[in-house]
């Protein structure tokens, strides 16, 4: 069996869910960020405070999603879910490494438990898709 990835993210944490010949491997990483804060415009006299936050939590995005891919660049299949937009976002940041052919799915998905993640995973995998 080749190796499968299921990556559920959000903003604060993704679980990737590994498949292998050898069994089923969850792990988190998480983005050490609290929810994303928007400010009202004219919070400063020329919006410099608004923009300063918007590139540090843009750059604490990109560090993370780094992070994700660093370890699912070796998956023959990647299944991205998730509520928001990070799955989005790990899949522009996947398709421009090279790996857009390696994206088994793209799907919304709540909040769910880890054992709820990882059923989700197998179910995409393993069923037949009528």
């Amino acid at each position: 069996m080749k190796k499968r990835v299921g990556v559920w993210i959000d903003h604060r944490k993704a679980i990737l869910v590994t498949l292998t010949e050898n069994g089923e491997e969850i792990k988190q990483i998480t983005s050490g960020m609290e929810k994303h804060v928007r400010f009202a415009s004219g919070s400063s006299e020329d919006g410099s405070t608004e923009d300063i936050r918007e590139r540090q939590f843009a750059g604490h995005l990109a560090a993370y999603y780094e992070e994700v891919f660093a370890a699912i660049r070796d998956a023959e299949a990647i299944f991205l879910f998730g509520p928001g937009e990070a799955k989005g976002e790990l899949e522009k940041l996947l398709k421009g490494k090279g790996l857009g052919k390696s994206i088994a799915g793209l799907e919304t998905a709540d909040k769910l438990t880890d054992p709820q993640i990882a059923a989700e995973v197998r179910r995409h995998f393993f069923e037949k898709k009528v």
